[in-house]
């Protein structure tokens, strides 16, 4: 069977020849006899592969020895608590730019916990761009200041971090984590959901600097205190042996595409391949301003919703699948993470003409 192109926000694309390792190693990984899958986390084969995916992400992210790195379970999502809860314990507020859906539920949980300001949004506009951050809104005193890099919603993205002085920055990475270079001591914690760029759901990498570690506040779960899991080197308990297995996978190929900087070289060519036409056509439009578009999620729309409707149906019917925007924004989103080939990209704007000279 042909594979199509999945353009889908996620659980998204993997690069096949990840898959296809993963394939031959499914029911017996090296000569161990059993798949990763029944492997115990206790074991020295278990702990040779968590270990090698630790060094890897290291090598392609430049994470110094004073972070430690984390392999948790509970999604992006249960980070939004986990960070409250372990960095909001000094004076109990924290500040938050809303640039989406997700930094929105972040800060709403965060509410839970402590003091959030929102030190700037972009929700009047519907989330079409980065926010200026005045240094006036911010709180000198607060805890840390968080951001979410890029949007997978709505198709923006961080091209310059905000300055927030002595502040500890806290950035959601889901999205984008390895498709672009990120000067990692600039943050005090980053996290990224698998889902996106990594592999498949159920893992959450978290990097956290050592000297944030240690302070959660006093009625956090057990699971959810990150020094737990960083003293037991995310073995606390069962971790999500066969994503982390599967991530390791990902990090040595990203190591043989040359990189985090030759995969944002590759990404910034077929993220501007898409952005040149929808500049250039008549008919397609994007909704983000050109300064913060996202080289991962690119939302577009057409005049009416039957025309978007039309598009994606004929998309569908020649390989091109999960290009329907989100229901906020409408219109269509192509998801153009790591794994979408050139080639993919190069299709979809051909069938974009296509579609745009049928009109006429």
């Amino acid at each position: 069977m042909q594979r199509v192109f999945n353009f889908s926000a996620g659980p998204s694309m993997l690069p096949l020849e990840v898959l296809e390792q993963a394939q031959k190693e499914f029911v017996c990984y090296g000569s161990c006899g059993m798949s990763v899958m029944e492997m115990s986390h206790r074991s020295k084969m278990f702990e040779d592969i968590k270990n090698r995916a630790e060094a890897d992400l290291r090598e392609l992210m430049q994470i110094p020895d004073s972070y430690h790195v984390l392999f948790l379970q509970g999604g992006g999502s249960t980070q939004f608590a986990m960070v409250p809860l372990n960095l909001m314990n000094k004076n109990n507020k924290a500040d938050y730019v809303i640039t989406g859906q997700w930094a929105k539920k972040a800060a709403e949980e965060a509410k839970r916990y402590g003091n959030v300001n929102i030190a700037a949004s972009s929700q009047d506009t519907t989330f079409d761009r980065i926010p200026k951050v005045e240094k006036s809104a911010c709180d000198p005193d607060a805890d840390y200041f968080y951001i979410t890099l890029n949007n997978t919603i709505y198709g923006t993205r961080w091209t310059k971090l905000p300055d927030v002085g002595n502040v500890p920055l806290v950035g959601d990475m889901s999205s984008s984590i390895l498709s672009e270079e990120i000067d990692i001591n600039k943050f005090g914690l980053l996290y990224a959901g698998a889902q996106k760029n990594l592999g498949p759901a159920g893992l959450t990498v978290v990097i956290v600097k050592d000297e944030l570690l240690g302070n959660a506040m006093e009625f956090t779960p057990t699971m959810l205190r990150y020094d737990i899991h960083a003293k037991n080197g995310s073995l606390y308990n069962t971790p999500p042996t066969y994503s982390i297995y599967f991530a390791g996978l990902v990090f040595q190929w990203v190591k043989k595409q040359g990189g985090v900087a030759a995969l944002q070289k590759i990404n910034e060519y077929k993220a501007g391949l898409l952005y040149d036409y929808l500049d250039q056509s008549d008919l397609f439009r994007g909704t983000v301003v050109k300064e913060d578009r996202s080289l991962m999620n690119a939302p577009f729309v057409l005049p009416t919703e039957e025309m978007n409707k039309a598009f994606i149906a004929m998309a569908e019917a020649e390989g091109f699948v999960n290009l329907k925007g989100h229901r906020t924004v409408g219109g269509m989103r192509a998801s153009m993470y790591n794994a979408m080939p050139v080639e993919g990209v190069e299709k979809l704007v051909a069938l974009m003409k296509r579609f745009e000279a049928a009109q006429k």
